[in-house]
């Protein structure tokens, strides 16, 4: 199986782990599965109400996490003040006559990239809806937009060596001798590949994605397995020369 590599970056991302519907909207610290099958789905054009296509189940994805980021709240109102016909309805459709108050949770200047491995057949329909989307793709939440370049390679043929020696790191370091690394946060939901990994934790979160339908959300769990590696510190390089080392690796594959 081949992969996609998206690079998830943007002023805000919010994933959103367990709230629905709530005071509080809160975030996981990287993207969930059911964030990006949605996203996915959005690409092709599925609607939230239509069934999700069996074809998702057969991905298997990798997140490196290149920048963390800063967890900032946004207290955020809606209606309040107006006649109950131009107010919010609550998500029972239902209308209380006032404002309608929630803490945001998002994640600032956060950068993930994500292996997306699976069927070519598969993988090459998603990455055509992602260059040409029906509806556009966001990190999470509508008003958080994606920087460019978004999708950096639409095939490769093994996402591990990708991650760990060629896709460029986010990230600004100080000087180093030569050959020094740099400790980089990896979430898979395979154990690390060989003996000489590092040894992982493991995570349960509850994001698979079974229905996106507004009022009858639901999701069942997985097994995440987490590691910090060694990383060569060329991967990263100064700030100044991060965006045309992306648009130059995103460009090779163009190139071959």
């Amino acid at each position: 199986m081949s992969a996609i590599l998206l690079r998830l970056a943007g002023p805000l991302q919010s994933w959103g782990e367990r709230s629905a519907f709530t005071a509080v909207r809160d975030t996981a610290p990287f993207p969930t599965r059911s964030a990006l099958i949605g996203l996915f789905a959005a690409a092709e054009g599925i609607g939230r109400h239509d069934r999700l296509p069996d074809h998702y189940d057969h991905l298997r994805l990798i997140v490196r996490v290149d920048r963390p980021g800063v967890r900032v709240i946004d207290y955020h109102t809606v209606g309040g003040g107006l006649p109950k016909a131009r107010t919010a309805a609550t998500s029972g459709g239902s209308n209380k006559g006032a404002a309608v108050i929630t803490r945001r949770h998002y994640l600032a200047d956060a950068v993930f990239v994500v292996a997306v491995s699976g069927p070519d057949q598969i993988l090459n329909r998603i990455a055509q809806a992602l260059r040409r989307p029906h509806w556009a793709p966001y990190l999470g939440r509508r008003s958080c937009v994606p920087d460019e370049p978004f999708v950096l390679r639409s095939h490769v043929e093994d996402p591990e060596a990708e991650l760990r020696h060629h896709v460029p790191l986010s990230r600004t370091l100080p000087a180093r001798p030569e050959g020094a690394t740099v400790d980089v946060e990896f979430l898979r939901e395979d154990p690390p590949p060989a003996p000489s990994m590092p040894e992982a934790d493991t995570l349960d979160v509850n994001d698979i994605p079974v229905s996106f339908s507004p009022h009858g959300r639901s999701h069942r769990m997985r097994r995440l397995h987490r590691s910090v590696e060694a990383l060569p510190q060329t991967l990263a390089g100064p700030q100044h020369t991060l965006m045309r080392r992306l648009i130059d690796y995103a460009h090779t594959e163009e190139r071959a």
